[in-house]
């Protein structure tokens, strides 16, 4: 059995790039023969605003690699019983996969990590395109091309499940498709000890907003909270021009990350702060909800918009001053909730096991 992984383009900002060689590395280290398929280097890659890619570049990318797989397909590389995975499931590619494998009749097991789509009205897709038929039968298609969809976390397969499938679908995939839907956080098992340089940072009066800059992140909120509190000292990570090593030394810095996040996958810069012994201060929605402990939520509806925060704005504020005036003593449960996040959500053990 071969492994065809069909990975993401690297964007030095985020996760990609790191997946781009800790993925296979993975594979390869639980007994895995591993086939990368890459698409060109030589793409734009000025990310498009708000988002978290190039529009125009990913398209390149991806079409250079349904290329790859085709000739695999025409070689006769790929065999039955093989395995691919798209690290991306917003991937037409897997259309033109499905048509090959199925019209050939070389049965391969199909996996696809949906990290968004339209059926996340907060996503970049749900609020530009929304429930456009077409959008939603192309995600709806993909869905049932794979064999196995994972999702981060349960927020988001139930956020799936009520935009994009309706209630006979849920019940045909539950009773005639079990696996197709599977809550596995993301693999990222590595991140821990990236994150070891930074932990035992000196800290300061720092807060970090290290979020994208985009409608659905509510950047405003912290700007009008910097005013409001000039005891502390406050960055929003995208204003500066940081490279991975600047922004990793401000999260060892930093007493505390915050959000107030309308749209997030799994919060990866919320956890990468958890890391370096930063406070979370997420709301009690989205992912949020089941990743965090008590003590690091506040209630949803304190930022819900800007205009419910300023209705709410003495709450938050309160929040903030008592979690940075009693920093120290909440490291021990801010210890306890890195364990947690590591072990549920940023595991690949879920993955692995469904490819035995």
């Amino acid at each position: 059995m071969t492994i065809y992984l069909v990975d993401l383009e690297a964007v030095e900002s985020r996760y990609t790039g790191q997946w781009k060689t800790y993925i296979p590395s993975l594979l390869k280290k639980h007994g895995h023969d591993v086939h990368v398929i890459e698409g060109p280097k030589d793409i734009p890659r000025a990310v498009t605003p708000g988002a978290f890619l190039n529009f125009g570049g990913t398209n390149i990318y991806k079409a250079r690699q349904v290329e790859e797989l085709a000739k695999l397909f025409t070689a006769g590389k790929i065999h039955a019983g093989d395995h691919i995975i798209f690290t991306d499931a917003w991937h037409p590619g897997i259309i033109n996969l499905k048509y090959m494998s199925e019209l050939l009749g070389i049965k391969v097991t199909t996996h696809g990590l949906w990290h968004a789509g339209s059926y996340d009205p907060q996503d970049f897709l749900g609020r530009l395109i929304g429930d456009e038929p077409w959008v939603r039968n192309a995600e709806f298609s993909f869905f049932y091309c794979f064999d196995h969809n994972y999702f981060a976390t349960d927020f988001h397969i139930e956020m799936f499940c009520k935009n994009l499938l309706d209630d006979d679908d849920v019940e045909s995939v539950k009773s005639w498709h079990p696996g197709r839907i599977v809550r596995t956080g993301w693999p990222m098992d590595y991140m821990p000890g990236l994150f070891t340089p930074y932990k035992g940072m000196t800290k300061r009066d720092l807060i970090l907003f290290p979020h994208r800059i985009a409608p659905e992140k509510q950047v405003e909120i912290f700007r009008d909270i910097k005013e409001q509190l000039p005891q502390y000292e406050f960055v929003v990570c995208q204003d500066q021009e940081l490279t991975k090593n600047e922004y990793h030394n401000l999260l060892g810095e930093a007493k505390m990350v915050f959000s107030a996040n309308l749209q997030e996958t799994l919060g990866i810069s919320c956890y990468e702060g958890v890391l370096v012994d930063a406070i979370p201060m997420v709301p009690d929605r989205l992912s949020y909800s089941e990743m965090y402990f008590n003590n690091f939520k506040y209630p949803s509806e304190w930022t819900e918009s800007f205009d419910s925060y300023i209705e709410y704005r003495p709450q938050v504020l309160d929040a903030i001053v008592e979690h940075m005036s009693s920093y120290s003593s909440q490291l021990p449960i801010l210890h306890k909730q890195s364990i947690e996040l590591t072990d549920k959500f940023f595991s690949a053990d879920i993955l692995l096991e469904n490819l035995k």
